[in-house]
């Protein structure tokens, strides 16, 4: 009887720890008072705070 196959769930990226994308306050501020921010997004997840799992390799048989 076969088995269904499911996809393993992505995991947490190591680099950024789920927090994919930051803001990054520019220090000045506006001609309104405002506090413009800039976006930074993990080089490694690319913003998504998520890795595909990795695949468990069977043992070799003999």
């Amino acid at each position: 009887m076969t088995h269904p196959t499911t996809t393993p769930t992505p995991r947490i990226c190591p680099n950024c720890d789920g927090f994919a994308t930051v803001a990054i306050t520019t220090g000045s501020r506006d001609r309104h008072g405002h506090l413009p921010t800039l976006t930074a997004n993990c080089p490694a997840c690319n913003g998504q705070g998520t890795v595909p799992a990795r695949r468990v390799r069977e043992a070799a048989r003999a």
